[in-house]
């Protein structure tokens, strides 16, 4: 929707300038910077897509890193457990 409304604002703009919308000197104007605007807009989605991956990585890493970190808190706060997860005193 963003695209569509500044277009019509460009349109409004050359109206009140008393311009033609299409004049043949600015025709070739309008494709170059909706071509450049268009892939620069094409490698920030990339980009965005990337960082995103990234991210979600870094989290299920870190979330996997605090699990592990919580069981061995737990295993050493817990005297009646031992390595082998049998009960101390019980043989």
């Amino acid at each position: 929707m963003e695209n569509q409304s500044g277009i019509a604002v460009r349109l409004w703009q050359l109206g009140i300038e008393m311009r033609p919308f299409f004049g043949p000197s600015s025709l070739w104007a309008y494709p170059l910077f909706a071509a450049v605007g268009g892939s620069f807009g094409y490698w920030l989605n990339g980009v965005d897509v990337a960082q995103n991956k990234m991210l979600e990585e870094r989290k299920n890493r870190l979330l996997e890193k605090r699990k592990r970190r919580a069981q061995r808190e737990a295993a050493a706060s817990d005297p009646t457990k031992v390595e082998g997860g049998t009960p101390a005193g019980a043989t």
